[in-house]
């Protein structure tokens, strides 16, 4: 039950401030719909998904090589060994950012990224500095300060959001500088809240240690790179085909759905710590399955949710000219569902250090995606894109499942995932479809789904609680 009650607490803390913080975020979306247009937006958002792609190769990857061997060292206990990892790894960083600022000067051959080269950069060093400095919290056991961290970056972008966008109407550079100054200011605070400067030195700076975690870490640069191009590819098609505007909508569609990846991250951050610790052999498998079980009823219940309502959201969340853009939320509903088990399957490639298998599975999917794209998005636009992600996202579910079967054996719940999905197909279909009564229909699909999901999580977490309650006795 320690298992349970660890992951459990983490997910709670974690919660707390990263959940919290990306709602806060999330809620800004009148904010962002209301001063830039749709073709500013979709700018802003080509900007933003430039500087991700870029991240994991100025980074050669090393932030999740960081994270996971500084867990390993909870076993030697040693902080020297610490240091080690640490100093090592913002050295990577630091001799990357160095690299990108040259490199990225070939993006001036695009019109669109005139006069952001440099912010661009700015964004992708401050940015990955920070995601090693907040990893290196979570995995030395300060999760408080973890989440805490969160909060102060989520606070301090609203405020920075609204200085430069409102009172000082800086546009699409105000978007993205506000980002940019967060990540830098809240990575100073790590440093001080935490005295990292003490597992900082150029002497501890370890050849050996830096093989060791790039051989970890490299496969994750093409596998983060895929999933950067499977939820990225579509921006620059759209673009190109139907213009920034629609790309606009496209975008803001897409921020409705990532609720559930909000769900996803919070929780995925703190199983990765707790399949680690307590992956126990013998036990893993009913621990995988019933957290599995769980995990992927919430997902399906917020997505059912979240589609029988996307009209609402669009009218309360989005500007009125943004409205259109609520028929692409059903088809990438279902799309970040795939997406957040996945997610979770990739859990198992974390744990055995198969990489590998990670890069060559998120590799299908990208070039599924990108083959879709151009099939679909010069005909059917933003729509076609919102298909093509969800097939992509489908098709890398199916082949993790089959392949993390040889690693960790566990139950899928298959059929239970499938009626899910099949469901949450049949509520995308009536939404788009503009059926009439399609309410009613909707609210028999959330129900359905409310009792088909709720009742075994309700189950689970009673017993859990039972044992728990008993082990005390």
């Amino acid at each position: 039950m320690g298992r349970y009650k660890r992951l459990l607490s983490n997910t709670a803390i974690l919660g707390a401030g990263t959940f919290a913080s990306k709602v806060l975020v999330f809620l800004l979306m009148p904010l962002y719909t209301a001063i830039l247009s749709a073709s500013e937006f979709g700018v802003a958002d080509i900007l933003t998904q430039t500087a991700s792609l870029l991240m994991p190769l100025a980074a050669v990857g090393i932030c999740d090589g960081l994270f996971r061997f500084t867990l390993d060292t909870a076993d030697t206990g040693g902080e020297e060994d610490r240091k080690r990892v640490f100093s090592s790894g913002i050295a990577v960083i630091v001799l990357g950012g160095a690299v990108l600022v040259a490199v990225v000067q070939a993006l001036r051959v695009f019109d669109v990224f005139d006069g952001y080269i440099l912010l661009i950069a700015a964004y992708v060093i401050c940015a990955n500095i920070h995601s090693a400095a907040a990893n290196f919290l979570r995995a030395i056991g300060k999760t408080a300060l973890f989440a805490t961290q969160g909060i102060i970056n989520t606070v301090l972008t609203i405020a920075l959001n609204v200085l430069f966008l409102v009172v000082f109407d800086m546009g699409t550079l105000g978007y993205v500088l506000s980002v940019v100054v967060a990540d830098f200011a809240v990575t100073v605070f790590i440093f001080f809240a935490a005295r990292l400067d003490r597992f900082l030195s150029l002497r501890a700076i370890n050849r050996q240690t830096i093989k060791a975690m790039l051989r970890f870490s490299i496969p994750y640069i093409p596998t983060t790179m895929m999933w950067l191009i499977t939820s990225a590819s579509d921006r620059y098609i759209v673009a190109y085909y139907a213009g920034t505007a629609e790309n606009g909508l496209y975008a803001a569609a897409y921020k409705l759905p990532t609720l559930l990846l909000l769900v996803c991250g919070v929780f995925i951050e703190a199983w990765q710590f707790s399949v680690v610790k307590d992956a126990d052999e013998k036990e893993r498998s009913a621990f995988f399955s019933t957290v599995f079980k769980n995990y992927s009823g919430i997902i399906f219940m917020g997505g059912s949710v979240i589609i029988a309502g996307s009209k609402i959201l669009t009218r309360l969340l989005l500007d009125d000219s943004y409205y259109s853009s609520w028929q692409y939320v059903p088809v990438l509903v279902i799309a970040m569902a795939f997406s957040a088990l996945v997610s979770f399957l990739g859990s198992v490639y974390f744990l055995e250090k198969k990489s590998v298998m990670s890069m060559v599975t998120s590799m299908a999917g990208a070039v599924i995606n990108i083959v879709l794209n151009f099939m679909l998005i010069p005909e059917r636009g933003a729509m076609g894109a919102a298909v093509a992600t969800l097939i992509s996202y489908a098709a890398v579910y199916v082949i993790r499942a089959y392949d993390t079967g040889f690693y960790v054996k566990f139950n899928m719940h298959t059929l239970r995932i499938a009626v899910n999905a099949a469901v949450l197909l049949v509520q995308a279909f009536i939404m788009i479809g503009a059926f009439r009564y399609w309410y009613y229909a909707q609210i028999i699909c959330v129900l359905f789904m409310l009792v088909f999901n709720g009742r075994e999580i309700v189950a689970t977490v009673c017993r859990i609680t039972k044992k728990i309650l008993k082990k005390g006795k």
